[in-house]
């Protein structure tokens, strides 16, 4: 069965196909390249709440747990839906990355749910460090359809589930900031945490 909107991911693999090898190099990079990067926000963050309040801190150390959530949620949703690949549909269509193989399904989009829960805790954390997450997690998800790997409506359920599930996650980081406080009265606690500011 051919997805409604086929006709947009073939346009945009056929632009892909057309345009110049430095530029579909770029893009496909950034597939890996965008987590990495937006790994290194996370690390940034984490160094800027060290030493600071608790409540910071707690929401740095719950940014892992959102973003495993939001994982998490994303495979049961592929398990269930089981949607095939387009590249798998269009077996025609040029495309910049390897099919992945039957059984590794497309909906939702997994790059593009862990860069959009990633953003949406830094946006949470740090809001400088979110404005330069959001800006990467958007062009992780154009770029899996770019390489020819994922729908856009993938990409697009993987922002809502991203966002529906990282978002409610990181508002309860206040319930991190007790364990913070012990943490932080231990010697060795207090050496990898930072102490509490007075």
């Amino acid at each position: 069965m051919t997805a409604p909107d086929n006709g947009l991911y073939l346009w945009v693999t056929r632009l892909a196909a057309r345009s110049p090898d430095w530029l579909n190099d770029a893009i496909a990079g950034w597939s890996l390249l965008g987590l990495l990067f937006l790994a290194g926000l996370l690390g940034i963050a984490a160094w800027r709440a060290r030493g600071g309040p608790s409540a910071q801190l707690a929401r740095v150390l719950m940014a892992p747990i959102a973003i495993a959530a939001a994982v998490a949620v994303d495979t049961l949703l592929k398990l269930l839906v089981r949607e095939v690949r387009p590249c798998s549909v269009n077996v025609h269509s040029a495309v910049l990355e390897a099919c992945p193989p039957a059984g590794d399904w497309s909906f939702p989009s997994n790059h593009t749910v862990v860069a959009v829960a990633a953003a949406a805790a830094l946006w949470m954390i740090e809001r400088r460090l979110g404005y330069a997450a959001t800006v990467a997690a958007v062009a992780v998800g154009f770029s899996r359809v770019w390489v020819g790997v994922h729908y856009p409506h993938d990409v697009l359920a993987a922002v809502l589930v991203g966002l529906l599930v990282a978002v409610p996650v990181m508002r309860r980081a206040g319930r991190l900031e007790p364990a913070v406080n012990r943490l932080r009265a231990g010697r060795a606690g207090g050496f990898v945490l930072g102490s509490q500011p007075s």
